[in-house]
């Protein structure tokens, strides 16, 4: 058993969907949340900018400590995986690889992926999916305005549906088979992506297919937690947005919201 917490860390509020799910599949695991609201948001910033950022809340985070350390923003994990993987100690899980295992499971000959500017442009979904298959069609679109409307707290509204029909047109033209969530605010816009593409198209939420992969990790290493949890969470930002995400998307189940500084 090791009662340490987990730690989660995302460019702002879509790393709410990775602690959502660990309190479904693994309700006796304590999480300490850090959304990077101050330099929110990483889907336009140059790689070496975000992997800096990442570094510095990993760093913080294993020093809290944490058991493993879940980089739950796809931007930060293209960018930054195997640098902090080399600097902590700790496990370190991203979120591109079992999204895109999760995917090529669902047998399809076409995949799209949406995803911020940053993980489109590198490529890191298309590269994790022909490690696998080299044979499949790989379709990737960037939807960086959906990032905004999960944010701004408008995904029940029409705004939300007008949205996501104009950043998702190009499937329109180009069938797909399964289409990968690629950045953890989406799944909280899943109702309308599925209108937009029908109920044909399989939607792999890579959150999900994460935290899959950390209770295989936790169970096979003797990890589980067996205590009362805790939902530690920090905004580098304006912590009243992460307060109004928290209590939408985990329905006010957090411990604390609190500000954080790092040095």
């Amino acid at each position: 058993m090791n009662n340490l917490p987990i730690g989660v860390m995302d460019s702002g509020l879509g790393g709410l969907s990775v602690v959502r799910m660990i309190q479904n599949k693994l309700p006796n695991e304590s999480i300490v949340f850090v959304g990077d609201e101050g330099h929110f948001p990483y889907g336009t910033k140059p790689q070496a900018e975000v992997r800096k950022f990442v570094i510095k809340i990993s760093k913080y985070l294993e020093q809290r400590p944490v058991k493993l350390m879940v980089i739950a923003c796809n931007t930060a994990t293209a960018a930054a995986l195997p640098a902090v993987k080399e600097q902590l100690k700790i496990p370190v899980i991203g979120v591109i690889h079992p999204g895109a295992e999760a995917a090529v499971k669902t047998h399809a000959n076409v995949i799209g992926v949406i995803g911020t500017d940053s993980t489109i442009k590198d490529g890191a979904y298309e590269r994790e999916i022909h490690k696998i298959d080299p044979t499949i069609k790989v379709i990737s679109k960037a939807t960086q305005p959906l990032v905004a409307i999960v944010e701004h707290g408008l995904t029940e509204t029409p705004e939300a549906q007008q949205t996501v029909n104009e950043q998702l047109s190009i499937f329109d033209k180009n069938p797909i088979d399964t289409l990968i969530l690629g950045c953890t605010h989406f799944p909280f816009l899943e109702k309308q992506i599925q209108n937009k593409v029908g109920k044909k198209v399989t939607l792999i939420d890579p959150a999900k297919e994460t935290v899959l992969q950390i209770q295989s990790l936790l169970e096979q290493n003797n990890m589980l937690s067996n205590e009362a949890p805790t939902y530690d969470l920090y905004s580098t930002g304006n912590k009243n947005d992460l307060i109004a995400g928290a209590n939408k998307w985990l329905h006010d189940k957090y411990t604390s919201c609190t500000s954080l500084k790092l040095n």
